[in-house]
């Protein structure tokens, strides 16, 4: 009897080299996200770091000579990515910082792992394990622990309560933008192409809802201010969601979503620094359950033996 091929490393190099990128743009650009609340408004904010990301797109993708003509079909699915991945949840998050630090935002975030698990069950009928189930109730204990402060006195401030729903909605969205991400992906069509027009749909959506809302479309000229924009625009939004969504098309959108593991840790401690976030044995007892249920849902399952 032929002995069965080798089973495929859980992580290649290349693999290990596109979470490494995104793990570290990912784990700034909270702390960036925070120098940019206060003088202009968050959907403004994002209004701005998309329009640059979509410019740096495009020269990218022309660069590349990448194909630009796709169906109908396909332009809607990029519509649904720019909403989903490119816009709405990004002024969620934005929306969010204004309640919590940015460290506990990256923490919420990391639940997408586990939701990109449900997720997967519903629309591709991928099986769940029980090791899913129990990193699911492990994460969302971890959380519970990290909001300890506002729990313990018999209830949640409001503008935390807000920020934690605020959180908690853009991770949804998010994970969202991965199963259309993935959608696209199985159609062949390349991640740059894709994001670029993605990124431009979602700016007629963000410019309305400034128009909604009333909100001047101002800019804060102050180095600090430019100097987050640039970074999440140019280098957080550009080069980290390209290495992402290729990572998710490589590994698939659970496995994928194991780079908001340590994101989180990261993140926190730059909040440390920077924000004055003041630790409790309650938040790091949390920051680990979070951790610990991340890993459970997306740690490497154990191969099968092989029959004699």
């Amino acid at each position: 009897m032929q002995s069965p091929a080798p089973a495929k490393p859980w992580l290649t190099p290349l693999d290990g080299g596109l979470y490494a990128l995104v793990l570290a743009l990912w784990s700034t650009s909270w702390i960036a996200i925070h120098y940019q609340l206060g003088v202009v408004d968050p959907v403004v904010s994002v209004l701005w770091r998309f329009m640059t990301g979509a410019a740096v797109m495009w020269i990218w993708v022309w660069v590349r000579g990448d194909r630009l003509r796709f169906p109908l079909a396909d332009h809607l699915r990029f519509l649904a990515l720019g909403l989903c991945l490119f816009s709405t949840n990004f002024v969620l998050f934005y929306e969010a910082g204004l309640h919590i630090a940015s460290g506990l935002m990256s923490v919420i975030f990391s639940i997408a792992s586990v939701i990109n698990g449900f997720l997967g069950f519903i629309v591709f009928r991928q099986r769940i394990e029980m090791r899913v189930l129990a990193g699911g109730l492990t994460g969302a204990l971890g959380v519970g622990l990290m909001f300890w402060p506002e729990f313990s006195g018999g209830h949640m401030g409001a503008s935390a309560a807000k920020g934690l729903l605020l959180c908690l909605l853009g991770t949804l969205c998010f994970c969202t933008g991965n199963l259309v991400a993935t959608s696209i992906q199985r159609r062949g069509i390349g991640v740059h192409a894709a994001n670029a027009y993605a990124m431009t749909y979602a700016l007629p959506y963000l410019a309305a809802i400034c128009l909604a809302l009333g909100l001047p479309f101002k800019i804060d000229w102050s180095p600090i201010y430019l100097t987050s924009l640039l970074w999440t625009g140019l280098v957080a939004t550009t080069i980290s969601f390209v290495a992402y969504i290729t990572l998710l098309n490589r590994i698939g959108a659970a496995r994928a979503a194991y780079v908001t593991v340590l994101s989180p840790a990261v993140a926190l401690l730059i909040s440390t620094w920077l924000e004055n976030y003041q630790w409790s044995w309650p938040a790091g007892l949390g920051l680990a359950a979070v951790m610990a249920g991340n890993v459970l849902v997306l740690r490497a399952p154990r191969r099968a033996k092989n029959a004699e």
